[in-house]
């Protein structure tokens, strides 16, 4: 669902901005009246997640398809946290690893970071009710939610790929951008997102709620009522060790992404699009090679048909995103969230 530069037209992807700007705003305020300093680690450890998990692509065929983690993180923290930290996780994935596009970044977040967690949270919140996150109707609510919300991220993909055509010509009648109508680009990212990728993303989002509440209550905000408060602040280590060995986990294993040899469909490159369509489009050919990315693809030039130095800068990549999501999330700390009051610590329940 990375949209990259040159599918769409800047009609297209302006708007997106636009729409995403007020979006933003919105959410920063949440997380500023919301969150203190103590909340900052989880929505860094959730931003982190959800780029490692990106990286995860399973192969369908000649295409392939990934899990966003998104609605977890909606039912973990919050819709407005989750927009934010899949928005970072989009924006680091663009700009270092050339994983979507620059221009294309607002409409990425739209669909990804927008739509999809506060879909999939609607839809957890209906069917979960007041039930327990691990009864039964809580876990399918977890399921059901991250199913729903990646499809409509897709359904909102496929529609932005499909008026491109019907919107955008040349002289000629070709398409300036993207080549396939809404008959070609609704069925087949359908197909593949409510038959893999759905289940995939609601299974994922199931497990995930319910490994936290097994082992790290205290990280999910419906189980701290029954979680005794330690006398002594426990360390960063302790207190986010379950979140933290599975982040390592994924980071070790992302080379298992490397499986899927196929592009996902839509992500192509300018010689695999030719090749499916026979001619460049003019307008995709203008914006298609627009930013240089320090890691494209998540690999360095030369290393190919070498599988363990693939694997190796794979991993490194991860541990790169990671390292600049926390950075960001750091800075971002100083200008957001809220300093922590004399005495309201000891107010705390």
């Amino acid at each position: 669902m990375h949209i990259p530069d040159g599918y769409l037209g800047l009609e297209t992807n302006l708007p997106a901005f636009g729409a995403m700007a007020p979006i933003w705003a919105v959410a920063l305020n949440k997380i500023r009246q919301k969150f203190r300093k103590k909340n900052l680690p989880l929505l860094a450890l959730c931003a982190a997640f959800s780029f490692v998990i990106m990286m995860f692509n399973v192969p369908i065929g000649e295409s392939s398809v990934h899990a966003v983690g998104a609605v977890f993180i909606a039912i973990l923290m919050g819709p407005w946290a989750a927009c934010i930290s899949v928005s970072m996780a989009i924006i680091i994935q663009a700009l270092v690893f050339g994983d979507g596009g620059i221009i294309a970044i607002g409409i990425n977040c739209f669909n990804m970071a927008f739509i999809m967690p506060f879909s999939g949270y609607f839809v957890f919140k209906l069917i979960t009710g007041k039930s327990g996150l691990t009864s039964r109707r809580g876990l399918a609510g977890c399921f059901l939610g991250g199913f729903t919300g990646l499809n409509l991220a897709a359904l909102f993909t496929a529609i932005e790929f499909g008026i491109q055509p019907l919107l955008f010509k040349a002289a000629d009648g070709t398409p300036l951008y993207g080549y396939y109508p809404l008959s070609v680009s609704v069925p087949v990212m359908m197909l593949e997102h409510s038959l893999f990728a759905g289940p995939i993303e609601g299974i994922l989002t199931a497990a995930a709620i319910a490994y936290l509440v097994k082992f790290a209550p205290h990280l999910v905000p419906s189980q701290t009522e029954s979680v005794k408060e330690p006398e002594n602040k426990p360390s960063f280590f302790k207190t986010y060790k379950p979140f933290l060995i599975v982040l390592a986990v994924l980071v070790i294993l992302t080379p298992i992404g490397l499986l899927a040899s196929g592009t996902a469909w839509g992500e192509w490159g300018t010689e695999e699009l030719k090749e499916k369509i026979g001619f460049i489009p003019r307008g995709f050919s203008q914006f298609a090679d627009f930013w240089k990315s320090l890691l494209p693809d998540y690999s360095v030039g030369g290393t190919e048909g070498n599988p363990v130095a693939v694997s190796l800068i794979y991993i490194v990549s991860a541990v790169i995103g990671i390292a600049v999501i926390s950075l960001l999330v750091f800075l971002a700390s100083k200008l957001i969230v809220k300093k922590q009051q004399p005495g309201e610590q000891k107010k705390s329940p």
